[in-house]
């Protein structure tokens, strides 16, 4: 999986960030980074969450808040030195540099962008803050640009509002906006983390196009080891604000020196890696969904006409069986949220006929510092279902002493220590508040559990331990999984089946190892891309 980087004897260095060390109030945040990238080169900083790597690029932007200080180093682009120790932020020399020798794409183009201006304007103002060119020919200059970084319909891009646009569009206008004045250096934070695979795929082919056409230096940051190993010439590994590593792409992979570098790595699911299936043969039946529809009515037309259905699902049936994982994957607006609600009980407008042959579903959400009440404690969180249950059925009644003991039990079960019972989310980490977040949906016994990507919003390291404990729990407790996400290498380690949705409509269902060796469908192998 070699990226292949085109030689030339002219490359020199565009970036060079020596011995950057950058403190907030009094804390230091990166110390004593080094960090060179050279034409024609993408270097990708890889590592978790509060790693240092945003705010390494950020610093090199010259994007950092006043509170920020750089406490040692300096910065050098294309020869000239933009931030040192010793010498206050030079705003004017980087307003200077910013937008046409060096830019940035973002990982959030919806909040990038000004949602009250058309996607064109947004572009054509980098032209005219940067250059001489008059109205028509800054225009045609952004049509020529959307064109080449795939937007067929440039006029019509250019004309549109970041909301009419979809997210693919959207990250190509911002990346169109990164390029249009042929930067020597371009930062790529997370350009691809909101984006559907095959989305991902075609903005990660268009960054190798763009650097190898314009030699430019780029520095991409990400927290996914998969996707740097396919664009990046050289790695460097960052944890708790410094380097721990830094090589050839391929040498970090194949012969990594240090052992936080190993564990991320041994972390990343892959389909090179053997599956661990916990699913004991059954034949009993879980979940039945049979001819299920999902419908929203159209109110745009006038209220003098018939309204008319817009199905978000048509026409679904599957089954889940006891301790199997059943994987839901597809892209976004496929139907996969529309499906999980009508299976809750959510839906206002649905047909067909969903039954479940267990208690009552639960749902593990994809992040839990949004889902969890930040005001209540942990234990008021694990023991406020079981109240619940009490009163909708009496015989699941349980006394106070009893609903504490088993919040206690429920904590132990996925690696919590019971003093996180008097605690509040927001003193937890994003791995601790998903565990606690399977906790309570595990709480009243369910039997079966719709898990809406449950790891897609953690780090690599605490994803693999969040998903060791799902499957865990599934042996131990004979748990059935509903296991939404767009991830297609998670999916395979944890589920036992497969199925595809598109446009509403289930398209493929089949054994794992079949969906993956062997898809029937053109979109399921685009997928597996």
């Amino acid at each position: 999986m070699k990226v292949e980087q085109q030689k030339d004897s002219k490359q020199k260095k565009i970036v060079q960030i020596e011995d950057l060390s950058v403190s907030f109030d009094g804390m230091e945040v990166v110390k004593h980074v080094n960090i060179e990238v050279n034409s024609g080169e993408i270097v990708g900083i890889v590592g978790e969450s509060g790693s240092g790597k945003s705010i390494t690029s950020l610093t090199l932007m010259g994007l950092l808040s006043k509170q920020a200080q750089v406490t040692s180093g300096k910065i050098i682009v294309d020869g000239e030195v933009l931030r040192e120790a010793d010498r206050p932020f030079d705003e004017r020399l980087y307003r200077r540099f910013q937008g046409s020798r060096m830019s940035m794409i973002f990982q959030e183009p919806m909040t990038s962008l000004n949602p009250t201006k058309k996607a064109g304007v947004q572009v054509d103002e980098i032209v005219r803050l940067h250059t001489d060119l008059e109205k028509e020919k800054r225009y045609e200059k952004v049509l020529e640009t959307f064109q080449a970084v795939g937007l067929k319909d440039a006029k019509k891009v250019y004309d549109s509002y970041p909301h009419q646009l979809s997210g693919g569009m959207r990250q190509r206008v911002m990346i169109a906006m990164a390029v249009i004045l042929h930067p020597d250096l371009i930062i790529a934070d997370e350009p691809t983390t909101a984006l559907d695979v095959t989305i991902q795929t075609q903005i990660v082919e268009l960054l190798k196009d763009i650097n190898k056409s314009e030699q430019n230096a780029m520095l991409f940051i990400t927290h996914d080891l998969n996707l740097a190993r396919r664009i990046c010439h050289k790695i460097v590994v960052m944890k708790d604000g410094v380097v721990v590593e830094a090589d050839e792409t391929e040498k970090i992979f194949m012969h990594p020196k240090e052992a936080y570098t190993r564990n991320l790595i041994e972390a990343v699911p892959s389909r090179l890696k053997p599956r661990v299936s916990v699913k004991k043969e059954s034949n009993a039946k879980v979940l039945t969904v049979k001819n299920l529809s999902v419908y929203y009515e159209d109110r745009s037309n006038s209220i003098f006409k018939k309204k008319e259905k817009q199905y978000a699902v048509e026409h679904v049936s599957f089954d889940v069986y006891e301790g199997e994982s059943l994987g839901l994957v597809g892209e976004s607006g496929c139907g996969k949220t529309s499906l999980s609600k009508a299976i809750l009980g959510m839906q206002e407008h649905m047909s067909g006929e969903v039954s479940c042959h267990v208690s009552r579903p639960q749902m593990i959400f994809q992040d839990p510092y949004s889902s969890l009440n930040p005001s209540k404690t942990i234990g008021w969180l694990l023991m406020e279902p079981l109240r619940a249950a009490g009163i909708l059925d009496k015989k699941c009644a349980m006394s106070k002493a009893d609903r504490k003991a088993a919040a206690y039990d429920m904590l132990a079960r996925v690696g919590m220590d019971e003093k996180y019972f008097h605690r509040l989310p927001s003193e937890l980490s994003g791995g601790q508040r998903q565990r606690i977040s399977i906790a309570q949906a595990l709480i009243t016994n369910p039997g079966f559990i719709i898990a809406d990507e449950p790891v897609s919003a953690l780090d690599v390291t605490i994803q693999a331990q969040i998903m060791e404990l799902l499957q865990k729990l599934q042996e131990e407790m004979n748990l059935s999984y509903l296991f939404i996400s767009h991830d297609i290498n998670v999916v395979y380690h944890m589920c036992d089946r497969i199925m595809v949705m598109k446009d509403g409509r289930v398209i493929e269902i089949g054994e794992t190892e079949d969906i993956f060796h062997d898809p029937k469908e053109a979109y399921t192998k685009s997928l597996l891309v």
